[in-house]
């Protein structure tokens, strides 16, 4: 599995920290940026991650901002993406489990760096169960289906 990460300025320092955590597991990966605390427009961010994994090139993919909902609106626009907003172990499996979330966006001002690195090693670890959700994950691509490239009328 290969995972893209990026950032807004919000989220730089708790990127570095999931960085240094996929590192330290050998998960290969690739930082898009923001490679500083400068202030940069969260929305490039969360699209470089969001394209890249729905290019195939990388399984998932992680963002980082000040609280996570930016870059999750951003990276859902995507057609593909499912962005989940996590801020707890319970969140991030079912995201997974459930949701078949491809993208796991969290917030630097709202956990902090041992939170975030169990967070994405429980959201790295949790598989998608199929079943009765494979059903409704189906229903979210048919309504990016029917809104793409017009007012969906």
């Amino acid at each position: 599995m290969r995972v893209a990460l990026a950032a807004d300025h919000g989220g730089f320092r708790l990127k570095e920290e999931v960085l240094s955590f996929l590192r330290e597991n050998g998960i290969p990966c690739h930082d898009f940026g923001t490679y500083s605390e400068e202030a940069v427009d969260y929305p490039d961010f969360a699209l470089l991650v969001a394209e890249a994994v729905r290019s195939g090139e990388y399984q998932r993919g992680i963002i980082c901002c000040g609280t996570g909902i930016g870059v999750a609106i951003a990276a859902n626009k995507v057609p593909g993406i499912r962005a989940a907003l996590c801020h707890d172990t319970f969140s991030a499996r079912a995201s997974r489990e459930h949701n078949d979330a491809n993208i796991l966006t969290m917030g630097q001002r709202v956990i902090g760096p041992g939170l975030a690195r169990e967070i994405v090693r429980v959201w790295l670890a949790s598989e998608f169960t199929g079943g009765r959700h494979a059903r409704r994950v189906a229903k979210i691509a048919e309504i990016e289906r029917r809104y793409a490239g017009g007012s969906g009328c």
